[in-house]
């Protein structure tokens, strides 16, 4: 009996695991919504469609590492550090590309 309520709870929770993931998935089209709205009223703006496909890869990268890091991690000090650098690279990474802190061949113009 055991093992049948270990099986249910397996698929619960994976079932939730999904549905998690699946509505992470839909901050990436809400986000990128901004620049958009953004581009159409103001003419600071001015993002190509590469520019939202990087970016959509980039968050999709740091929503799939978050997932990545609360599956490798159960202690809550080693998810909080390993997510603070996920963050601190994603930052970084975004800043480059956008103006070019470091002036890497990656830096935007």
């Amino acid at each position: 009996m055991q093992t049948k309520e270990l099986l249910i709870y397996k698929i619960f929770d994976m079932t939730l695991t999904k549905n998690r993931f699946a509505l992470r998935l839909l901050v990436i089209p809400a986000l990128l919504l901004i620049p958009l709205i953004a581009s159409q009223v103001s003419a600071e703006v001015n993002w190509s469609g590469l520019d939202f496909l990087v970016m959509g890869a980039l968050l999709l990268a740091a929503i799939s590492g978050v997932e990545l890091v609360r599956y490798l991690f159960k202690e809550k000090k080693q998810r909080f550090f390993f997510g603070a650098v996920l963050l601190l690279a994603l930052l970084l990474l975004w800043a480059e590309m956008a103006v070019g802190l470091f002036g890497s061949p990656l830096a935007g113009s």
